[in-house]
């Protein structure tokens, strides 16, 4: 303790690169070059099944904690990007409304860890008349490892509520 009261912690450089090499033997495992595995589907490719859009994603070194498990708020964010690539598939584009989130809940089930290969899959559970209730599941092997449902209120580009379009409802079911 020094004099001011506040107790000062060192980790050793030893314990870092203790967990550093946990992390790395862990990411080895996952990508043995050694076995030819089939690529993932491209990211960029917006596919569809029942009503869910899909949404492939890899889990790289920059989304974990020192751990190798998924941070928690890293699911918001790659579920924006999901969200995003969904909207791409609408036609015509939006270009004079966007939407933004209002509420957002999240269950998360399993951790995902560095390396893992996923899907998430966007839903629409609920259409109003400016909002809009969307579920995304992060799905690997057929299981759901994290659950978030969110709110999403359209709006202007001036952030004046607006009416969901009529002709965009075929993409909500």
């Amino acid at each position: 303790m020094n004099s001011v009261g506040i107790t000062v912690i060192r980790i050793d450089d030893i314990d870092v690169k203790r967990k550093m090499s946990m992390v790395l033997e862990q990411i080895k495992s996952k990508m043995d070059l050694s076995v030819d595995k089939p690529s993932p589907p491209p990211a960029v490719a917006p596919l569809q099944r029942r009503g869910i859009h899909i949404f492939p994603f890899t889990i790289a070194f920059a989304d974990t904690d020192a751990g190798g498990i998924v941070y928690h708020a890293r699911y918001i964010e790659i579920a924006e990007r999901a969200r995003m690539n969904w909207l791409k598939t609408f036609e015509p584009a939006p270009t004079d409304i966007g939407f933004a989130v209002i509420e957002l809940s999240a269950k998360y089930k399993k951790p995902l860890r560095i390396a893992d290969d996923f899907i998430v899959e966007t839903s629409t559970k609920n259409i109003g008349t400016v909002s809009l209730t969307v579920e995304q599941k992060f799905v690997k092997n057929n299981e759901a490892y994290a659950i978030l449902v969110i709110k999403v209120a359209c709006l202007t580009v001036d952030l004046k509520p607006k009416r969901i379009p009529v002709e965009w409802h075929k993409y909500f079911n």
